[in-house]
């Protein structure tokens, strides 16, 4: 197997500065109405509002934390190219195909153990 470390490199860090920025945008200090406005034209619209408010906030934790956790996989997908264990399966040693690593750059697992984890 040859893999184009520099292109898988490069890959990573983007995705990596994509995924910074996603979380950047997504990480809202202020309320729906904070940022758009009093939505509010009448009585009982509190209520709506309030319940749009509080589905942005979870939808919004939701992302943050896929994002994050991208990230750290991303993070830990590089230090593994710096000490030359990249590519390798962490549980039976074999390589990772090409096509699951273009697929997932980040795999810690060749596709059998990514199956066996999974219960396949």
């Amino acid at each position: 197997m040859t893999l184009d470390l520099a292109r898988i490199r490069a890959m990573l860090e983007e995705e990596r500065r994509r995924l910074s920025a996603a979380l950047a945008t997504v990480n809202h200090d202020g309320s729906i109405s904070d940022e758009t406005g009093d939505l509010a034209s009448g009585p009982g619209d509190g209520l709506a509002d309030h319940a749009t408010d509080t589905f942005m906030r979870e939808l919004d934790g939701g992302l943050e934390e896929n994002a994050e956790h991208l990230l750290a996989e991303i993070e830990a997908a590089l230090r593994r190219i710096d000490e030359g264990t990249y590519g390798t399966c962490v549980v039976c040693g074999r390589p990772i195909s090409e096509e699951r690593l273009a697929a997932v750059p980040y795999a810690t697992l060749c596709l059998d153990d990514k199956r066996a984890q999974e219960g396949r």
